[in-house]
């Protein structure tokens, strides 16, 4: 039987990982039951679980309306009767009734780093910090250790990229930004991007020359000019960013801007209408008397 603690675990791991779940919680026992209140199990949003409150076709039940919870994204308080002849009862015989909480824990966005240089490692960390489950793809295994990246931080080993991309159930909520070293495999990434839909920022480092190589190559292939403005190439807001933090910095501002439809425009442009002004001092105040 699974500790609650390796239920928490259980629960970052899936957070981590970027997947969608519900922690079932026992919240009231009435009678006879197998389980104590309080005790936990996590249901993933394909119907693979990990912990039990009670097994059996009990639990089975449980398991398909925490799939629903899960793509629903709403909690579910329910009370389940384990004796015959109630209402809604599914053979069970231990007499008693259980009531659970089902918790969605929705997947939260992922952000697709591919390539593992320096302004990766900059980017991805800045990206956990800020909520991403991230992922970092790239054929340079010697990059993808401990010494670069947190274990927060999901590392492959992918010489060919675009096949994961293709593959891979993208949400606006998510980015795939390019920082690799090889511009082939830049392009290939693109245009499985370009090929999926969903994507809510699509962007790729590089120089004025890459970029136009590397848009010009795929507009020959069909990709229209449309669909090849919706890229950020080059990545980023200009704030003189130079070190591979300060570029993480702008270009995870960048994401941030196109995924919430923001213009970019300082704080202070927008308040300029009704500027703020400094509270008046309390001696001011006194004196207003």
């Amino acid at each position: 039987m699974i500790s609650n603690e390796a239920i928490y675990h259980l629960l970052l791991d899936a957070a981590q990982a970027g997947e969608a779940c519900a922690l079932v919680t026992v919240a009231k026992v009435i009678g006879s039951a197998p389980r104590e209140n309080g005790a936990k199990m996590v249901i993933y949003e394909d119907g693979r679980s990990m912990g039990t409150i009670g097994g059996g076709k009990f639990e089975s039940l449980v398991i398909a309306d925490a799939v629903v919870a899960v793509s629903d994204g709403t909690s579910v308080l329910k009370t389940y009767p384990l004796h015959e002849g109630s209402e809604n009862s599914f053979g069970a015989i231990c007499g008693g009734e259980v009531t659970l909480l089902i918790e969605p824990q929705p997947r939260p966005p992922l952000f697709c780093l591919v390539g593992a240089g320096h302004c990766s490692q900059a980017l991805a960390k800045l990206a956990r910090g800020c909520g991403f489950a991230v992922l970092v793809l790239d054929d340079r295994i010697e990059l993808l250790g401990s010494s670069h990246f947190p274990s927060s931080i999901r590392c492959v080993s992918d010489s060919a990229p675009e096949t994961l991309i293709r593959e891979h159930r993208w949400s606006e909520r998510d980015a795939l930004v390019l920082v690799g070293r090889n511009y082939h495999i830049d392009r290939e990434a693109l245009a499985a991007a370009l090929e999926s839909t969903g994507l809510g920022y699509i962007g790729m480092i590089g120089s004025r020359k890459k970029v136009r190589t590397v848009f010009d190559e795929l507009a020959a292939r069909g990709f229209s000019r449309r669909a090849l403005a919706e890229i950020r190439a080059p990545i980023g807001i200009n704030i003189g960013a130079d070190s591979p933090g300060e570029i993480a910095v702008s270009v995870l501002a960048e994401v941030f801007m196109v995924l919430r439809r923001t213009d970019g425009r300082p704080l202070r442009e927008l308040l300029s209408r009704n500027p703020v002004k400094p509270e008046a001092t309390v001696f001011e105040r006194a004196h207003a008397l």
